[in-house]
C-alpha cells in the first residue's frame, strides 16, 4: 500500500526555560498525525517562563526550527507556540438567552457566541483563548451540539485564558524574529492536558502539574474544561541549584548526578552508595574529586520537593480541590522524570498520583516520548485539532427581513402559527 499523504504540516515550538524544542507533524488523509522532524536546542534567555534576553531566545528558536527542518526534508514558514509565564489567568464565562421553546437554528448559536464574546472582560490583559466548552438547554448541561433541538433557555460555557500583552509581545517578536510566522501562541497547560489527559479525566476532574525547569503550572480540569490556573515560580532548576550550591560544584555536574543518581525516594542503600564530585576550587578550576554519599543527594532534592509539594497542596485546596475521591493527579514536565516522584507526590499531597506522557503521534521517537516532551505534542496536536476560537469570529450579520422586520419576530410568529 501506499503510504498516507500528508494534507496539513503543524510545526510546534515549545520554548521553556531549559529547552527550545520543535516538532513538525504532518496530518494525513486517514487524520493520523505523524512525525516528520524535530529539534531541541538549549534555551539561552528564558527565567520563569519570561523572555529576558531576546537575541539568544530568537537564536536558538532559530537553530532549533532549522535543525527540524533538515529532519523533515522540507522549510516551515509558520508555527504553533506555547507560552508558559506565570501571568496566566483562567475564567468560564456563562451566557444564555430566551428562546421561547423553537427550535435552535445555527443562527441562534451564532448570536449567543457573539454574546458571549462582546460579554468578556479581559480587564487590561490579553485573551489568549476565548473557547465554547459546552452549551446547555433549559438549564441542562453538557449539551455538545444543541442545533436541532427545541429551547426554552441557551446557553453557552466559554472558557477564556487571560495573558499580561507584555510577555507575549517579546514572546512573538523571537519567533518572528527567526522568519517564521505564529499561528498562534498557546497556553501551555491547555497544549499539555490535550497530550496527556483523557476526555474521562478532564469530565470528572483532575489536576494537572507540569514541573518546569523554572515554573510548575497548576491547572485544574472539571466538567471537561480547564477551570483554574495557578503557577508556583519554582521548577526543576532550582533543584540543580540547590545540589550544585550544597556540594559547591558546576551546574553542569549537578544535573548529570540529579539526572543519574537523583531520587524522590530515599533507601537504606542510599547510605552506603558513595557518589563522585569535582568541587571547583576558590580560582575556578576543579579542585581534587570528593566522594558524597547518595543519601546527602537525595537530602538536597527532598528538601526542595517539600517546598514545592507544600505550595502544590495550597494551590489546590485554594482552587477548590478538595476531595481526594475521584480527584487524580498527574505529573508532566522535565522534574516529573525524577525517580520516585509520583510516589512521593501522592504521600505528600495524599491523592492518586500518575506521571503524564505524551500521545496521540504516530511514531513518536523515544527521546521525546517523556513528560519533558508533553506540551510540545500538545501543542501540535491542538493545531491539527482545528480548535474554534471566538476571537476570530466574523461580526454578527444583521438578521433582517427585507421589510425591516427581524428575523427572530418572523420566527415567533411561525411558531405560533404552527401550534395555535
Amino acid at each position: 500500500m501506499p503510504p498516507p499523504k500528508v494534507e496539513k504540516v503543524i510545526t510546534a515550538v515549545d520554548i521553556g526555560s531549559w529547552k527550545v524544542s520543535a516538532l513538525i507533524a504532518g496530518k494525513t488523509d486517514t487524520g493520523e498525525l505523524v512525525i516528520l522532524g524535530t529539534g531541541q536546542r538549549e534555551s539561552r534567555g528564558v527565567r520563569r517562563g519570561f523572555i529576558v534576553d531576546m537575541e539568544r531566545t530568537e537564536m536558538a528558536v532559530r537553530e532549533t526550527v532549522e535543525q527540524a527542518e533538515r529532519v523533515a526534508g522540507m522549510n516551515i514558514e509558520d508555527v504553533w507556540v506555547s507560552f508558559s509565564g506565570g501571568s496566566l489567568v483562567s475564567d468560564v464565562v456563562t451566557v444564555e438567552r430566551e428562546l421561547g421553546g423553537i427550535r435552535v437554528e445555527q443562527g441562534d448559536i451564532d448570536d449567543l457566541l457573539h454574546t458571549g464574546r462582546q460579554s468578556i472582560d479581559p480587564d487590561g490583559r490579553v485573551v489568549l483563548h476565548a473557547q465554547p466548552t459546552c452549551f446547555s438547554v433549559n438549564g441542562s448541561d453538557g449539551v455538545k451540539r444543541p442545533l436541532g433541538m427545541h429551547a426554552d433557555r441557551l446557553g453557552v460555557d466559554i472558557h477564556v485564558v487571560l495573558a499580561d500583552g507584555a510577555p507575549l509581545a517579546n514572546l512573538e517578536m523571537c519567533v518572528r524574529g527567526a522568519y517564521l510566522d505564529v499561528n498562534a501562541i498557546v497556553a501551555a497547560p491547555i497544549a499539555t492536558g490535550f497530550a496527556c489527559l483523557s476526555e474521562e479525566e478532564r469530565d470528572l476532574g483532575v489536576a494537572l502539574v507540569e514541573i518546569g525547569a523554572g515554573v510548575t503550572n497548576i491547572s485544574l480540569y472539571a466538567g471537561g474544561m480547564l477551570v483554574g490556573l495557578h503557577s508556583i515560580p519554582i521548577g526543576a532548576a532550582d533543584i540543580t541549584d540547590d545540589i550544585a550550591s550544597a556540594f559547591g560544584i558546576r551546574r553542569s555536574q549537578a544535573e548529570r548526578m540529579k539526572c543519574f543518581y537523583g531520587s524522590a525516594m530515599q533507601s537504606r542503600r542510599d547510605f552506603r552508595d558513595m557518589i563522585e564530585i569535582a568541587p571547583v576550587a576558590s580560582d575556578g578550576e576543579s579542585a581534587d574529586s570528593g566522594r558524597i554519599t547518595r543519601a546527602a543527594l537525595v537530602g538536597v532534592i527532598c528538601e526542595r520537593l517539600n517546598q514545592l509539594m507544600a505550595e502544590v497542596n495550597a494551590s489546590l485546596k485554594g482552587m477548590g480541590f478538595h476531595s481526594p475521591v475521584g480527584r487524580q493527579v498527574v505529573l508532566t514536565g522535565g522534574g516529573a522524570e525524577m525517580k520516585g516522584i509520583a510516589d512521593y507526590a501522592q504521600t505528600a499531597l495524599g491523592r492518586a498520583v500518575r506521571i503524564g506522557r505524551p500521545r496521540g503521534l504516530a511514531a513518536l521517537p523515544e527521546a521525546h516520548s517523556g513528560p519533558a516532551f508533553t506540551t510540545l505534542v500538545g501543542l501540535a496536536l491542538y493545531g491539527a485539532s482545528n480548535p474554534v476560537d471566538l476571537r476570530s469570529m466574523a461580526p454578527a450579520a444583521q438578521t433582517v427581513h427585507r421589510l425591516g422586520v427581524p428575523l427572530w419576530w418572523q420566527r415567533m410568529l411561525r411558531a405560533l402559527k404552527a401550534n395555535y
